[in-house]
């Protein structure tokens, strides 16, 4: 008992901050956006976004991100997506340091309804 009690009290404090990194930018954040044409990409599979997407939306899977770069444009904001915000995250993160401007939405039935 006292080892499962050390366990959560290590596991914890980092299941917070995954989840704080994997957080989706505020909605405020986003409204600002819809002003500025942002480009949409879900970065689920195929086989996810086929079961369900938002509208206007480009779908590259993460794993496919680096490699499909040219069809972004650079002088318009990116707003991702994907199922909970996580890879979305990872994605945004990574266009930054490619020097994208590039905003989590988090998940893509949350921006089902951004303008």
């Amino acid at each position: 008992m006292i080892r499962f009690l050390w366990l959560l009290l290590l596991l914890l404090p980092a299941w917070w901050l995954l989840r704080r990194r994997a957080a989706p930018d505020s909605l405020a954040g986003l409204d600002s956006l819809a002003n500025r044409n942002p480009q949409r990409v879900d970065v689920r599979t195929h086989a996810e976004f086929t079961r369900g997407h938002g509208p206007n939306t480009l779908n590259i899977p993460l794993d496919q991100l680096l490699e499909r770069l040219q069809e972004l444009d650079r002088a318009r904001p990116i707003l991702l997506c994907c199922a909970t915000g996580s890879r979305s995250s990872a994605a945004a993160a990574l266009l930054r340091q490619k020097g994208f401007e590039a905003v989590n939405g988090g998940s893509w039935q949350r921006l089902k309804e951004f303008p």
